[in-house]
């Protein structure tokens, strides 16, 4: 049977309000919970920074960098997972000194507590390989992961998903889970040579409810008017996620984002969810129209209400 998620009303707000001394923002939140607290963490230049309260609307205090890896720099997008008392972080970085981000590849840290420090275990996967997301299904784990495509007729940044054979070790099979399809994911027109226009679909969170798989993604750059959260769906008796069709909706023609821009934010993207109280909430990043420009990163953690029927996902902000 399928679960309807019931609406109500909810206010859109900013989970985490930068303090003096902490970092100015937040960009590709993930929030896990564990003991009891909720846990943020999020990109870093110098290391995963992370954010706790034991509350999941308010009272969020930073906490310092959660892993930092000598000689590596631009921490992105990292993920946390707990397997039997161990918490397995799984995120991207480069060598000190490298100015070229394709080189940006996987890999995976441990700690025997979420606050950490994790400490790095293995590079899992080469470069170019950007924003895992690692979840269990069935007796399995799996991971999504976005990589690069520079032949395609849509060329670009696409997501995968592989089994993993163990908590370091993605089996190599990986499968294409959603690609570009329209001209609203471009990130940068005539990118690498003339003609080639670069798209971007990445930032993968995959969730179930019953037999309805979701993986809602990030298209285009934050830093352009168009960036947006999509999802794609499938409805399948299935554990193993590689063998899902995902389809993105309502059509992969169609640009018709779960989250974009409005009069108050912009660079709204980047995701995770979080089910409290039989309700599911969506934490992403995004900036406040009236941002200053002139810093570079403004972007914070944003919460709001997300309801799901089906094939349709609605986030739900700025309900008075």
């Amino acid at each position: 049977m399928r679960r309807r998620i019931a609406a109500h009303k909810f206010k859109k707000m900013k989970l985490i309000t930068p303090e003096k001394g902490t970092p100015a923002s937040q960009g590709d939140p993930y929030l896990l919970k564990a003991n009891g607290k909720y846990y943020i963490y999020a990109t870093g230049t110098d290391g995963v920074e992370a954010y706790g309260s034991d509350r999941l609307f308010s009272g969020w205090k930073y906490l310092g960098k959660a892993l930092t890896e000598a000689h590596c720099k631009e921490f992105w997008a990292p993920c946390v997972i707990e397997r039997d008392g161990v918490y397995y972080m799984y995120y991207s970085s480069v060598q000190e000194g490298e100015a070229d981000m394709h080189k940006q590849a996987i890999k995976a840290a441990v700690s025997s507590s979420p606050e950490g420090p994790f400490v790095y275990k293995k590079t899992i996967l080469p470069a170019f390989s950007i924003d895992p997301h690692v979840v269990k299904s069935g007796k399995d784990y799996y991971i999504f992961y976005s990589v690069n495509d520079e032949n395609g007729e849509r060329a670009g940044t696409y997501i995968v998903v592989d089994k993993l054979a163990d908590m370091f070790t993605p089996e190599g099979n990986p499968q294409a889970a959603v690609v570009p399809t329209i001209d609203e994911e471009i990130f940068m027109r005539d990118r690498f040579r003339k003609g080639q226009h670069w798209h971007t679909v990445e930032g993968a969170f995959y969730f179930r409810i019953g037999n309805d798989h979701y993986l809602i993604y990030s298209g285009n750059c934050y830093q352009n008017e168009k960036y947006f959260l999509g999802y794609a769906c499938a409805h399948a008796e299935e554990d193993d996620l590689r063998k899902l069709k995902f389809e993105k909706q309502p059509s992969a023609s169609v640009y018709a984002p779960l989250l974009c821009r409005n009069d108050k934010e912009e660079g709204t993207g980047h995701n995770s969810i979080v089910e409290e109280d039989g309700k599911y909430y969506i934490v992403y990043h995004a900036r406040d129209i009236s941002a200053d420009k002139t810093l570079p990163d403004s972007r914070t953690a944003r919460i709001c209400l997300l309801k799901a029927e089906g094939k349709t996902l609605k986030a739900v902000r700025d309900i008075p």
